[in-house]
């Protein structure tokens, strides 16, 4: 371990910066206009329940690629009275932010164009930087790392493996853009097969089973991919969990999955004739399942306790979150190392179960990352112990604030 950790900064020192310094939303949930100016520092909002404080932080998850923090359908993101008024074209929510970065100043634009083409979502999203459109979010990935915690992910090591997973490859993708490409490429083609075989159930005819060859093909070489990308993040975060911070718990985290133990006995190549072979000898069964039934899209992550040397899924509440704020502070620590930034943390109602000491190890460590945390809460006095190394903003019925 500690060759591991040898080339781990101290987690004192002053990193660069990746933060919004401009912020423009239009018809974005409860916003019909805003504009926000802030500085680098980590940002605290704070007001009542229901005032708009998650959709702001739901707004700057859409600068990464991916659905946001709330995964929810673009769509249905538009404010209501304007989402009755979309036509064909029309950009209905938009998202506008400049970046500030060692580089210097990036334009960042986004948004939800209504197509009516029947689609899940009705559109597409549309992305922009420094005023060129993009032809994929996963450029957004190259100049922005971004991770979120929210209330619902409280209960992520007790509730199902597809949660873990997303959280996992969040992580993965915040230190290595090209991660989103793999997993899209995988879930592709993972659906195309699935359709393949459920609307053959009578039987595989023969121009199909050629081409669900293809895809298993596609789906092993990007499952493996896929696999050995987070198999090599784990390795690197778990070196950089056991360094807990403060009243923080050391986590020691590793992966479960079938792509997984064929990585840690054979080379890639093995790996991906292995799960390419299964997925031929599976095919009826997947077939009746709806869905493949091996593969990275099953894997799971373990997260024990170190102290204690307790999985984390019969941990208390309050051990659990803990845990879990570990292993982000780990993450920013590892992501300021890789890309000479710490990535943007989003922290919905963070403090609201912390004690003194934790809220103080929380705000300390943030600032030793040179993280701009955007941290929302019902009571700024539990944000007192940042003292001027923040700065604050009140939201009060979609109206934002500075104090």
């Amino acid at each position: 371990m500690q060759n591991a950790l040898a080339n781990f900064p101290d987690h004192t020192a002053t990193q660069e910066r990746c933060a919004v310094v401009r912020l423009a939303l239009t018809d974005f949930r409860c916003y019909a206009q805003l504009r926000l100016e802030a500085d680098a520092r980590p940002a605290v909002l704070t007001g009542a329940n229901g005032a708009g404080k998650t959709n702001l932080l739901e707004a700057i998850s859409f600068l990464a690629p991916g659905r946001g923090l709330r995964r929810a359908r673009l769509q249905d993101v538009t404010r209501s009275d304007a989402a009755e008024n979309t036509v064909r074209g029309a950009l209905r929510w938009a998202v506008a932010s400049t970046l500030e970065t060692a580089g210097g100043e990036i334009e960042i634009g986004t948004g939800f164009e209504a197509t009516g083409d029947g689609g899940d979502d009705g559109g597409r999203r549309v992305v922009r930087m420094n005023g060129a459109n993009v032809r994929s979010q996963s450029a957004l990935g190259e100049v922005l790392a971004a991770v979120w915690l929210v209330p619902d992910m409280d209960r992520l090591f007790m509730d199902s493996a597809g949660g873990r997973r997303r959280f996992l490859d969040r992580l993965v993708a915040a230190f290595d853009p090209s991660h989103t490409t793999r997993l899209n490429d995988y879930e592709q083609a993972m659906r195309e097969r699935t359709r393949l075989l459920r609307d053959d159930r009578a039987g595989l005819r023969s121009a199909d089973t050629g081409w669900i060859s293809a895809l298993e093909q596609r789906m092993a070489e990007s499952g493996i991919a896929l696999a050995a990308a987070r198999r090599s993040f784990v390795q690197r975060l778990g070196a950089a969990c056991e360094l807990a911070v403060g009243p923080f718990p050391a986590a020691g985290i590793s992966l479960a999955g079938d792509a997984e133990s064929w990585l840690d006995v054979g080379a890639a190549l093995e790996a991906e004739d292995r799960f390419r072979a299964a997925l031929a000898t599976s095919r009826a069964a997947d077939r009746e399942a709806g869905r493949a039934l091996t593969g990275p899209h099953r894997s799971d992550i373990d997260v024990v306790h170190l102290a204690k040397n307790r999985p984390a899924a019969v941990c208390s509440t309050g051990e659990q979150k803990a845990l879990l704020i570990s292993i982000v502070l780990a993450h920013a620590r590892l992501v300021s190392l890789d890309r000479g930034a710490a990535p943007l943390l989003l922290m919905d109602e963070i403090v609201a179960h912390l004690d003194a000491e934790r809220r103080a190890a929380l705000f300390d460590e943030i600032c030793a990352i040179g993280a701009q945390a955007w941290m929302t809460g019902t009571d700024r006095a539990l944000f007192e112990e940042f003292g001027d190394r923040a700065q604050y903003f009140r939201v009060d019925n979609a109206n934002v604030y500075t104090v």
